[in-house]
């Protein structure tokens, strides 16, 4: 999934901490979450995080700060997905240690963005 600005209508600097911040829901409750303006991984495993009624889980993941400006007119992107291999271990999703994991499991993800679930990015604006 791809999140993309407008233009930007004027240069915004930003200088330190990043973050995405997601609502998700996963069929295995084992999974991860990859996410490039610089990038960054984080883990799921059952009981790590609370779930809502719903099955909602909020993930925050810390990227690496950054200083860059990003000029007017240009645009800013955010990835995300579920997997980074072979840059991080597969996930396979069946809870089995990652080294020696045989069982492939199905996964469906699904990213909340409503006013409920304000996935989104955060960041250190430089004025």
């Amino acid at each position: 999934m791809t999140y993309t600005t407008t233009p930007l209508e004027q240069d915004l600097k930003v200088i330190g901490p990043v973050q995405a911040e997601l609502f998700v829901r996963s069929s295995p409750q084992h999974t991860d979450f990859f996410t490039r303006l610089c990038d960054a991984l984080v883990r799921v495993c059952p009981g790590s995080r609370p779930v809502t009624a719903g099955g909602c889980t909020r993930v925050a993941i810390d990227l690496w700060p950054t200083a860059h400006r990003f000029r007017r007119g240009y645009q800013m992107r955010l990835q995300i997905s579920t997997g980074a291999h072979p840059r991080y271990a597969r996930n396979t999703g069946s809870g089995e240690p990652l080294a020696s994991a045989t069982r492939l499991m199905v996964a469906e993800q699904l990213i909340y963005h409503d006013p409920g679930h304000p996935s989104g990015i955060i960041l250190s604006k430089f004025q």
